[in-house]
């Protein structure tokens, strides 16, 4: 007569099917999840730099895949002239020697702290990116970059992307600002701590707020001026035209910088960008 084999039903087995079992596991997986996304975000702020927010890269004409890329093409200098002569926030001439590309978004923390005009920011977020006038030893990048072009050394483009989700309305007033010859003066306000919490906190994307956003600006841009050209809705898509650019260039997190073809992503000590522009210079 055949033996019958029997599975009992021991604990081990029982625990399997209980409800709270099936719970611990559901939550087991949600946090592997929830640590994977936290390990991440970290190595971008290791970097000194803010990852492009998933929800908007729809809005680029050509969207990097960082999964399906992760070995980076290098950018050919006819590219980065190609992408200096299409944006439209830019200064100097395509046949510089030294041609240097900044990726931003206004309402973005570190590139506040690239900006150098936020040394609230720049001592909060660490040591690291205190400001030598701070008593720290961080040498903001873009004050550098613009001294290089005024010294007639350099050519300059600045390109939006979405770092941090609050800055259209600011890149929009940029744009404003540019056309009448006030890059930099507009810049500079909104790129101190006054101007990132009011960009983060208030304004954010809002167009019904051009006129806070204008008020602000009105030392270095006429306030009626600056509403009128935010209201009127003409650098709308604009957005998307430099967020494509910066696609196009393999910037995936703001700030990115190009020293020529030389690629920094994050907020760089000008220190360490230094040896590619004397490289470029020489």
């Amino acid at each position: 007569m055949p033996l019958k084999t029997q599975v009992k039903n021991t604990p081990a087995v029982r625990n399997i099917n209980n409800p709270m079992t099936m719970i611990l596991v559901g939550l087991l997986v949600i946090s592997s999840f929830v640590i994977g996304s936290l390990y991440q975000k970290v190595k971008y702020l290791e970097k000194g730099s803010t990852p492009v927010d998933s929800a908007n890269k729809q809005q680029a004409a050509q969207t990097a895949d960082d999964q399906a890329q992760p070995a980076e093409e290098k950018v050919e200098m006819e590219k980065i002239k190609e992408t200096f002569d299409k944006s439209l926030v830019k200064f100097g001439k395509a046949d510089s020697k030294l041609i240097l590309i900044e990726v931003a978004d206004p309402s973005c923390p570190y590139c506040h702290v690239a900006a150098g005009k936020n040394s609230e920011l720049n001592s909060q977020i660490g040591d690291r990116f205190k400001l030598i006038s701070e008593g720290g030893t961080y040498v903001a990048p873009v004050i550098e970059m613009k001294k290089l072009v005024d010294q007639g050394k350099a050519a300059f483009a600045w390109l939006y992307t979405n770092g941090h989700g609050n800055g259209e309305m600011g890149t929009k007033a940029l744009y404003c600002a540019n056309e009448k010859g006030k890059f930099w003066q507009v810049h500079d306000l909104l790129m101190t701590n006054k101007g990132y919490n009011l960009l983060n906190e208030t304004v954010k994307n809002d167009k019904s707020q051009a006129q806070a956003l204008a008020d602000f600006l009105s030392p270095a841009f006429k306030a009626g001026d600056m509403k009128n050209c935010l209201e009127s809705g003409k650098y709308d898509d604009r957005l998307q035209t430099d967020s494509g650019l910066a696609s196009s260039i393999g910037v995936q997190g703001t700030p990115g910088f190009f020293v020529n073809t030389s690629k920094f992503a994050g907020a760089y000590n000008f220190t360490d960008m230094k040896s590619a522009v004397d490289t470029a210079l020489n």
